[in-house]
């Protein structure tokens, strides 16, 4: 299952070619300005309602069978998969709070409950792109859905970082990570993502996320946006920023933390090849899900930035799609760690050091 994604990621973005090339002769309409995390238009007399080209990407990507088949069918595979499982992880780790680990159940309890509310948030969704991506649920609901969906992708990766964090300080630096690791110092930082969270959504929820696409008879939520009007120009710079906070600083966290650790058991004198294998395993379908759209969410912005380029949002879309499935996978590799061994993880470096030294920690 693991090995289909690459695949898939890159079949979706042939769909995504093709709809383009397919899509540009096919719609007569009026001439206005629109490029698109988001497509970038014009705003018509009423300030509501916007103007598209018909060769602009937005037109393709709205009325083609990525945006209105491929993408809602694989949320709602994720969601299939990823509800119950992730519910089912809550109440498992729960349970085992004594049995193991607090810090490091904690942490996972707060990435069980992160990708519950992706998937949540996807319900909405799936619904506006079967209907042509027209949004029918007003405004509000709009802007709720779209944090809570950008939100917690972020919130995610920010929580798989600090697992790789504890992981880290258990295997490389035992004395230090028996200082830390207390009940306290876990709930603190499961507050510190969710403020985190809750800071980086603010600015969402603040602007207008849907509009009218007239000459397409829609209206779309946070698709298009008129990003050169005042209301909505400091979004393309903030989602730079954020993108570099909540995706790339965690990303090079769980690298730097995944080769210290791998290495230090590597050399330890007991067999941890299993959890090497696993734990490899694991930062891989990371990397497989999350990178894709990490880097085609900066290159998309960094184009809008600085030449109104929008032509990259549908390949970001297709690869958001990759997180959704990580969300549901989590679950699965959460109970794969636990079989090997994970559970004792913070004392490996422990069990090498002598009584004397044990003492002195």
């Amino acid at each position: 299952m693991f090995d289909l994604m690459p695949g898939l990621l890159i079949c979706l973005m042939a769909v995504q070619t093709n709809q383009l090339d397919g899509n540009k002769n096919r719609t007569k309409i009026q001439p206005h300005t629109v490029n698109p995390r988001t497509f970038k238009a014009d705003y018509n007399d009423t300030g509501r309602n916007l103007h598209v080209k018909p060769e602009d990407p937005v037109t393709a990507y709205t009325t083609g069978v990525l945006s209105t088949w491929v993408i809602p069918s694989s949320y709602i595979l994720s969601m299939l998969v990823g509800i119950p499982s992730n519910g089912y992880i809550l109440a498992f780790l729960r349970v085992r709070l004594r049995a193991q680990s607090f810090s490091t159940v904690v942490l996972h309890l707060n990435l069980a409950l992160s990708d519950l509310l992706l998937l949540l948030s996807l319900s909405l969704r799936v619904h506006y792109h079967f209907n042509g991506n027209n949004w029918i649920f007003g405004e509000t609901s709009c802007r709720l859905i779209t944090a809570l969906f950008y939100g917690n992708v972020y919130c995610s990766a920010q929580t798989i970082a600090c697992i790789s964090l504890n992981s880290y300080l258990a295997v490389v630096k035992p004395f230090m990570y028996r200082r830390l690791a207390t009940k306290t110092l876990a709930v603190w930082t499961c507050l510190v993502i969710w403020f985190l969270f809750g800071a980086a959504v603010v600015p969402e929820l603040l602007v207008r996320q849907s509009y009218n696409i007239s000459q397409l008879g829609i209206t779309t939520c946070h698709d298009v946006l008129p990003l050169d009007e005042k209301s909505h120009s400091h979004l393309v710079p903030y989602r730079l920023m954020l993108i570099c906070l909540g995706f790339i600083t965690p990303f090079l966290f769980c690298i730097y933390a995944h080769v210290a650790v791998i290495y230090h058991l590597g050399q330890s004198a007991c067999d941890w090849k299993p959890f090497i294998r696993v734990s490899t395993l694991v930062f891989s379908i990371f990397l497989v899900c999350f990178l894709p759209s990490g880097v085609l969410h900066m290159a998309h912005y960094i184009r809008l930035f600085s030449g109104g380029d929008d032509s990259l949002y549908g390949y970001f879309r297709v690869a958001v799609c990759l997180c959704c499935f990580h969300s549901c996978l989590d679950p699965f590799l959460c109970m794969l760690i636990s079989k090997t061994a994970a559970s004792e993880l913070q004392f490996i470096s422990l069990r090498e050091i002598s009584p004397r030294q044990a003492v002195m920690t």
